[in-house]
């Protein structure tokens, strides 16, 4: 079958389409999908630069349809049209006895860590990953799932009071639908940003929007999300920031990315900020809001490609103006 990696090439990391990487076979509890829409995702980029040490297939937004399964643990998905959560805990600890497995200390990650992604003709997961998407969704809409749980992620950790002030950094496919999230909570939230294309799709939204370079760093804001995914995105939140304010970390970045040595957190300590890591978030949330068109996804749809194109849909992903590439098998 055909599959996008990662892999070690003469000595450096890169993206390889395999068409003879080999079928996946389902664990205990596993089952097996084919895959109908896959999302890029900044991760996926990052990914590429080293981060998380990755070497596999890539991907982790999808929507699939369960072709079988190892055991009864998943006969009653097959046939069904899914999307599922990615963190996969392999053994039980304090954490998933505690209700949060996807920080379980033994671990695998869709596409991510130890565990192959969602770019390829086939790919596994657990049964109790998965969801079933309500007929009503799309495969467009519900590709977003994931992405979208990431955000709705932001508003389960901390409370977003409606007079807030509040500013998503970052114009690009996560921070968009921060905004969204949010708007839904909080009328005052605004996305800072640096593409003209891209915060233009504010206006439809109704939400505020401005140019990074119209903005004055005057440390008013009460709640900052930063989603641009560079150290320097870290840097303009702190300086958003007024004192005890809050800081949401929504991306990462590879320690290679440059200036990520020059991120100074003495602000955290001086203004005395409040720094929340956010990452994954409520599946079941994001289906609901998919399914009744409380977020615009389909406006972030950039380039459709094929799975085949391999290297060339990730270069189309960062290039300029694009928002969101979907892959098709």
């Amino acid at each position: 079958m055909q599959a996008l990696k990662l892999a070690q090439v003469d000595g450096r990391l890169t993206p390889v389409l395999d068409e003879q990487y080999p079928q996946p076979q389902a664990g205990p509890g596993e089952v097996v999908l084919r895959p109908l829409r896959m999302g890029v995702c900044s991760t996926d980029l990052e990914l590429c630069k080293g981060y998380m040490g990755y070497q596999g297939v890539l991907g982790h937004e999808f929507v699939a349809i369960v072709e079988s399964a190892a055991d009864d643990a998943g006969r009653r998905w097959i046939g069904k049209r899914v999307v599922g959560t990615i963190n996969c805990p392999t053994a039980e600890c304090e954490f998933t006895r505690a209700g949060i497995p996807e920080h379980a200390r033994s671990r695998t990650v869709l596409g991510i860590l130890g565990r192959d992604g969602c770019f390829a003709d086939r790919f596994t997961l657990p049964a109790a990953n998965l969801l079933e998407v309500p007929d009503h969704v799309d495969d467009d809409h519900a590709v977003f799932a994931e992405p979208l749980a990431a955000a709705f992620e932001i508003t389960t950790q901390i409370d977003v009071p409606v007079d807030a002030m509040v500013t998503v950094l970052g114009d690009g496919r996560l921070g968009l639908l921060c905004a969204q999230v949010l708007k839904l909570v909080n009328p005052h939230v605004r996305v800072v940003g640096k593409h003209a294309e891209k915060l233009a799709l504010c206006e439809k939204w109704d939400i505020a929007a401005r140019p990074l370079a119209d903005v004055g760093l005057r440390q008013d804001q009460d709640i900052v999300v930063d989603a641009t995914g560079s150290p320097s995105g870290v840097i303009t939140a702190m300086q958003m920031l007024r004192p005890r304010g809050t800081l949401v970390l929504k991306s990462t970045y590879s320690p290679t990315s440059a200036g990520a040595d020059k991120v100074d957190l003495a602000p955290i300590v001086i203004n005395e900020l409040t720094v929340i890591g956010s990452r994954c978030g409520p599946f079941a949330k994001a289906l609901d809001a998919l399914g009744t068109d409380r977020v615009d996804v389909v406006s972030l749809i950039g380039r459709r490609m094929k799975l085949s194109a391999g290297v060339e849909l990730l270069k189309a992903a960062r290039k300029p103006g694009v928002i969101k590439v979907l892959l098709e098998p």
